[in-house]
């Protein structure tokens, strides 16, 4: 028999806001700045925010886990939309859920025929105003996502990125006074992070 459950710091956060500490954990190796504002912005701690992220990788890889949508429907409740997407010859299902620090953004999980899932991340919500990304010096931190900065810096080219969650595009962006920087886009769960030359 197990012993019960010590109760942790995170114990009382509800699903949304225990997910939000769960993305803001893997931006803080990029971001460590913008995260430590988020916490104070959200009136958690860094602990709550471990433990946070600790539950969500023990719900992910525990024996007879759920698979497909079922984590994200567990703790984030029911989707804002679900929708039929057209990708080749499949139709998919892509699951949306608010994310109160992002207003404008929103959690997307695109899941195959059969409930897998095949991607994860942050996306602008319909209708919210999509930043504008003429230059370099529009690629803030947080400004924009994959999807944004591959069509302002068409054609970028997918690049692996380093860890799960993370995508990369490498682009060549005109600089302020016309001139082009091949770079590298670092992104984390779809949100812009850093740019590498």
């Amino acid at each position: 028999m197990n012993p019960p459950h010590a109760p942790g710091p995170s114990d009382a956060l509800p699903g949304p806001l225990a997910f939000q500490l769960v993305l803001l954990r893997r931006m803080a190796d990029h971001q460590p700045g913008l995260v430590e504002a988020a916490l104070r912005e959200l009136g958690v701690s860094r602990a709550q925010q471990r433990e946070a992220n600790n539950r969500w990788q023990a719900r992910l890889h525990a024996p007879g886990a759920r698979t497909g949508a079922r984590p994200y429907r567990a703790l984030l409740g029911t989707p804002e939309t679900v929708t039929a997407r057209r990708v080749g010859d499949l139709t998919c299902e892509a699951l949306r859920w608010p994310v109160p620090l992002w207003p404008d953004l929103r959690f997307e999980v695109l899941t195959a025929p059969g409930g897998a899932v095949w991607n994860a991340w942050l996306v602008r919500a319909p209708g919210a105003p999509a930043p504008r990304l003429r230059t370099a010096d529009d690629l803030t931190p947080w400004a924009c996502t994959v999807d944004e900065a591959a069509r302002a810096f068409a054609p970028a080219r997918p690049v692996e990125g380093d860890a799960p969650n993370r995508w990369n595009l490498r682009a060549t962006l005109p600089g302020p006074a016309g001139e082009l920087h091949s770079a590298v886009l670092e992104f984390t769960w779809g949100l812009f992070q850093r740019r590498l030359s």
